[in-house]
This record gives C-alpha cells, structure tokens and sequence, in this order.
C-alpha cells in the first residue's frame, strides 16, 4: 500500500472489464466507520455512496461529498468510479478516478473503510470477515484492543508457568491531537496507518503489535528481558522520528513518547501490567515526549 496519501489516480480501462469476469454474488463489509460488519449487497445495477439522505449506502461525514463515488455491476465486473468527489476515492490506499474491484480489496470514503467480497461462497467469506473484525483493528490492521489483552494473558501465564522473559511495550504518538486539527482528521487517519506499517516491518513473527485505543499501541515482546525491550523501544523511536508521514502536500512531523515493563514477581495479570508500561509511558510524555523510559 501507498503511503503518500492522494498522491497517484489509478484508472483501469473500461474495455479491459470484460476481461477481468467475477462472480455475480459481490459485496462491500464495513470494516471501519459506520455500523462495523455491515455488509451492503452490490446485486443492482448501480449503487451511489455519498452523504446525501438519498444515497443508496449514506455515510453521514464531511469528509464525504453528497454524492461521492458509485458502484456498477455490468454483470460480468464490479466497477468503482468517483463523482468528483472532494477528498477523493481510495482503493487500497490509491486514489482513483475508475477502478474494477477484485476480491478482498480495501475501499476507503472518508473516515469509513470498506472491504470487497466476491466469489462463489460469500457467505463463508462474510462471517470469515466477520470473525477477523473482533481480532484485528479495521483503519491500522494490527490487532485490535481485545485481542491484545487476551494475548497478554496467556503470556504472563506462560511466562510466570516456566519462569520466561515478558516485556510490554506502550507507545503514543506525541501531540496527535495536534495532527487532526492541523491537517484533518483524514490526515490523521494516515498517520496511524503508516506508523503501524512502519512498525510491523520490525517485529518478530512471535510479537503482538495491536492498537490499544485513539493513537495508543502495545507490543508484547515474549522471551524478551527488560534491557532488550529497552533497546528494542529505543529503535522504534528512531525509526517513527525518521519516517516520512506525508498526506496530500503535507509533510507531517511524527514523534512517540514510550513506556516499557517487563514481568516480574508482582504482577500476576494483564491490568497491572499495562497500568505499569502506561505509568512509564506518562512519564516519557511528561519528561519531554519522544523518549524511552522504563
């Protein structure tokens, strides 16, 4: 996915549609925004998104244009094509003018994200959506606040059972609030995306990167001690204060204040875990703000 926000249009060919057949039974799932796991059919001819009341799928944002983009089923191919829409159309975080949908790509109007479903067994498709929906955060896809504290206690059961290395790491975006009221919540939008693009290139396939709430994140570092989880946060600082987030023209300035813990005698659950990395990680923000303390 493109991290430049609405910097490149794809425009695929109306004559290439035909070659590009998919199953008459399609569908949009709401994975962000709206009513989430709502699935809208795309079984008619046309289909407007927009704000307007008349809208066939309204999404009641001023993000949105009143009529913002449409689907068209031609039988054989789902198209998307934008309206002239002000802020823009994504699919898979390109901006488009007319796009033909393939199964499992992310639509994205406004604040609200879409996922397509198309195929011969769209039901098993929609309740296997359905289910990822309560695991992993529909804007980042990193997993979700659910699914971080349930990992988290299974870890410190392991971990105290055979007496292992557990680290958490907590970790804000510093003056985030900033972000929104400067560029837009869109903007927004796109630094927490990018940010968690960024950070899943760095952990290890055992690591649990997940979203804990607002631009809030965890990362719960199984077989690692105190001094690695220290060395590991500080590289992750490094590398959020070096990244490019760029949205539209605007380069955005992006720090991390971060809070770690690791497990010791004293804790014996999840919540107490947390209140400490988030302790230390309130102490990152009141030190100065991107800095490292545990």
């Amino acid at each position: 996915m493109s991290d430049t926000g609405r910097n490149k249009t794809v425009v695929t060919a109306i004559s290439k549609i035909s070659d590009r057949p998919v199953a008459k039974e399609a569908c949009l799932v709401v994975i962000y925004g709206l009513e989430l796991g709502k699935k809208f059919n795309l079984n008619r001819p046309q289909i407007i998104i927009g704000r307007s009341s008349k809208a066939d799928i309204q999404i009641d944002q001023e993000a949105v244009s009143r009529n913002h983009c449409k689907i068209i089923n031609t039988g054989n191919a789902i198209m998307l094509r934008d309206m002239g829409s002000t802020n823009g159309t994504y699919v898979n975080d390109e901006m488009i003018d007319e796009y033909v949908l393939r199964d499992g790509d992310f639509i994205k109007v406004g604040r609200c994200i879409f996922k397509f479903l198309s195929g011969n067994n769209i039901e098993n498709a929609y309740h296997e959506e359905i289910y990822r929906l309560t695991t992993v955060d529909g804007l980042t896809q990193v997993f979700n606040r659910r699914y971080f504290i349930e990992t988290l206690e299974r870890e410190i059961g392991r971990a105290l059972r055979y007496r292992r290395d557990l680290s958490l790491i907590m970790f804000d975006i510093d003056r985030f609030k900033g972000v929104n009221d400067s560029f837009g919540h869109l903007a927004g939008d796109h630094v927490l995306k990018h940010l968690a693009s960024v950070i899943k290139t760095r952990i290890r396939r055992e690591d649990v990167l997940a979203r804990y709430g607002g631009e809030e994140f965890a990362i719960v570092l199984p077989e690692i001690d105190g001094y690695n989880a220290m060395q590991f946060a500080e590289k992750i600082r490094k590398l959020v204060e070096v990244a490019e987030f760029k949205f539209e023209d605007a380069v955005i300035p992006v720090t991390v204040s971060i809070g770690v813990a690791s497990l010791r005698g004293e804790i014996e659950d999840a919540l107490e875990f947390i209140k400490q990395a988030d302790a230390n990680l309130f102490a990152a923000k009141e030190g100065g703000r991107n800095r490292v303390v545990g």
